[in-house]
């Protein structure tokens, strides 16, 4: 029975409030389709910079809301965008107060802090859903004052034990394409045959892999190189210096500053070589990609180190500190995996059995328990106190 037939009324209402990154948006995307085949309705709430991108998630109204970040800023800018997150709260109290929406998720970062601080206020039952091993700078202010708490790892630094107690590790959903990938056959890999190497870093690429990984190649013996098929995506600024040095030594390479079909690539690659974003840690694990992980070194409170450790121990990807990222380094890890291709069959395997292809599930029940929960009281508000749907903190 749907969560709309239990109440007896209309669909029960649930809003989204995601943006900034696909790391963000990608798992609400998913959540979102989750709950609409139960039956529910789903608003998204989202921030300026992510309207675009939002305004493609069909039948979901979106609404853009105020916002701004302070972490890593100076007074100024911390000033402004506490005055921004304000106006926020403000409008999204208005906006809550006529949608009534029974639970009011957030996926974190700054268009996450408006909307959750709102719907505490209005004693609306709210869920934190954390993508990074590292609970980030906004979901430790909103840690506190949440409902619930969904988790992607099995540990995750930065939560207080007081939170932890409201804490369900669910997984990081991942788009459907990269979900139903996760059974495919992965491409083999032949001692003597073609190696698909794949390298992405980001929506516009990483200039250290247009630095590195061509050099690298180019110190690979001749025999290994050849059996290169390289797809690299690249800063627009890099692309022609890559070209050129792919080119000098003679390796198959498709550039472009964009791919649209990341999830086929995934699927068909026998290597990744990428950042150690939430959402790629967690794709790469449901198609069963082996990477080479190196994490953006100037992350705000150095995340991306924590996913790609936690990849890495479970033996699904390496990680390569960018400090260790050399051509050299690389080099010799390339001719290793291409002279001992288990090593990499292994490591598929590794990732695969830690995939949680079922995130979005597990979140929406998270989130459907709520909706089902008896009424009368809202969220737990800080301290404690106990408040009834819609009624203002004191």
């Amino acid at each position: 029975m749907t969560a709309a037939a239990e109440t007896g009324m209309g669909a029960p209402l649930v809003v989204l409030a995601a943006g900034g990154t696909g790391g963000h948006l990608f798992p609400a995307t998913a959540l979102a389709l989750a709950l609409k085949a139960r039956g529910l309705d789903v608003a998204l709430l989202t921030d300026r910079r992510s309207a675009a991108f939002a305004a493609g998630l069909d039948g979901i109204p979106t609404h853009v809301v105020r916002g701004a970040g302070i972490a890593g800023k100076g007074l100024l800018g911390r000033a402004l965008g506490a005055v921004e997150i304000a106006l926020g709260i403000l409008q999204c109290r208005a906006l809550l107060r006529r949608l009534k929406p029974t639970v009011v998720v957030g996926f974190g970062g700054y268009p996450s802090v408006a909307p959750l601080i709102a719907a505490g206020r209005l004693g609306i039952r709210t869920v934190l859903h954390e993508q990074n091993a590292v609970l980030g700078r906004a979901n430790r202010l909103l840690a506190p004052r949440v409902t619930a708490i969904a988790t992607s790892f099995a540990a995750t630094g930065g939560l207080r034990p007081e939170d932890a107690a409201k804490a369900t590790e669910t997984g990081n959903p991942v788009r459907p394409a990269i979900a139903a990938a996760h059974g495919r056959a992965r491409p083999p890999f032949a001692p003597d045959g073609p190696f698909s190497l794949l390298v992405l870093g980001g929506s516009q690429g990483a200039r250290v892999f247009s630095d590195v990984v061509p050099a690298a190649v180019a110190l690979l013996p001749e025999g290994p190189r050849r059996r290169l098929r390289v797809a690299q995506q690249c800063r627009p600024e890099d692309l022609e210096r890559a070209r050129a040095a792919y080119a000098a030594c003679g390796v198959a390479a498709e550039l472009a500053t964009f791919f649209a079909d990341v999830p086929e690539r995934l699927a068909g690659a026998h290597l990744l070589v990428c950042r150690a974003g939430a959402g790629t840690v967690a794709e790469i694990g449901a198609v069963g990609c082996p990477a080479i992980l190196v994490p953006f070194p100037h992350a705000i409170d150095d995340h991306q180190t924590a996913n790609a450790r936690a990849a890495d121990e479970k033996g699904g990807a390496w990680l390569m500190p960018e400090s260790a990222f050399t051509p050299k380094a690389l080099a010799a890890r390339l001719e290793a995996f291409l002279a001992l291709p288990a090593t990499l069959e292994k490591a598929a395997a590794c990732a695969r059995a830690t995939a949680r292809t079922d995130a979005a599930e597990r979140l929406a029940d998270l989130v459907v328990a709520l909706v089902s929960a008896p009424t009368g009281g809202g969220a737990t508000a800080k301290g404690g106190e106990r408040r009834g749907p819609f009624r203002e903190a004191a």
